[in-house]
């Protein structure tokens, strides 16, 4: 079975850890323990997030005063991308000993007219005072918006994923036995005119990119890894509950947050109902008991009628 795998960003870099790298590899081999019995009976793409790290390799430099210091969003990215994808393949090759472990930067292409680009609503990068935060925007052409803990951040457009530019790459691969790392954070954000490619100071969101690339694969099953063992109707409510199998419009009248839950939702429901296949949303740990059906919530086709 191929499977592809959207692991949160947060498995490298948990809420309150420091950006150590000793901090990082060791919870990277968390990881690659969760995925190597998977690994050892299907092929595997391990699509990873990027949140904890791009924002700050962007924000280094912001008080440089050159006006053409702060790396640009798509290049950080894709420092982002090489930073969790050799931690990944590395700690995946000591975990599958004599298997090939290939970690690829990918490009995610975006439509340049998509609407996202005039209503920029994702955050990146560090939280400031709202004084720094206009002034930063001023200086930059940067937009920025309150967060709801009334600091403030720098906001970027989130379009919609169109295609991954290294899909042939990463199908040859998963041909040939390797366990393919790639489309971290979503992947490089680029959009294309008169044939060449241009970067663009967005961001794509993971899931959405994993359950493209997915797709495009012809992939048997997509798996979303969080740090919930799966799904729940009315979370955080004393009439909390789990979800434990869902249709795609089951699971989209659920109406999840956008900023947690939400983009996986929608990510499992557009595979399944692309591809006609399973994808499923539960915690790293049980990434096994999941797939063959004893953990997480499974998304389903609907049943034909009769």
């Amino acid at each position: 079975m191929r499977i592809v795998i959207s692991l949160g960003g947060n498995a490298l870099l948990h809420r309150g850890d420091r950006p150590d790298a000793e901090v990082q590899r060791a919870n990277v081999v968390r990881v690659a323990t969760a995925l190597a019995p998977l690994a050892h009976d299907h092929d595997l793409v391990v699509t990873h997030g990027n949140g904890p790290h791009t924002g700050p390799l962007a924000g280094d430099s912001t008080a440089d005063p050159a006006p053409d210091a702060p790396c640009p969003l798509d290049l950080a990215a894709a420092r982002a991308q090489g930073l969790i994808g050799s931690l990944l393949a590395r700690a995946l090759r000591d975990a599958l000993p004599g298997r090939r472990v290939a970690a690829l930067v990918t490009h995610t292409l975006v439509r340049a007219d998509d609407p996202a680009f005039d209503r920029p609503t994702e955050p990146v990068g560090r939280a400031y005072a709202k004084k720094p935060a206009l002034s930063l925007a001023r200086r930059r052409g940067w937009h920025v918006a309150e967060a709801p803990d009334g600091t403030w951040r720098r906001v970027v457009p989130a379009p919609g994923p169109e295609r991954i530019l290294e899909t042939d790459t990463v199908h040859d691969l998963l041909a040939g036995g390797t366990v393919v790392v790639c489309s971290g954070g979503g992947g490089v954000p680029v959009t294309a005119e008169a044939g060449l490619l241009h970067g663009t100071e967005a961001v794509v969101d993971k899931d959405l990119a994993a359950a493209q690339l997915a797709g495009d694969l012809k992939a048997d099953f997509l798996l979303v890894l969080t740090d919930v063992p799966n799904v729940y109707a009315r979370y955080g409510t004393r009439d909390q509950r789990p979800v434990l199998d869902a249709t795609p419009a089951e699971l989209r009248a659920g109406h999840y947050a956008a900023a947690s839950m939400g983009p996986k939702a929608e990510a499992a429901a557009r595979f399944v109902e692309r591809t006609g296949n399973l994808a499923a949303i539960g915690a790293l740990d049980a990434a096994y008991e999941i797939v063959h059906g004893r953990s997480g919530t499974l998304v389903r086709p609907d049943l034909a009628p009769g």
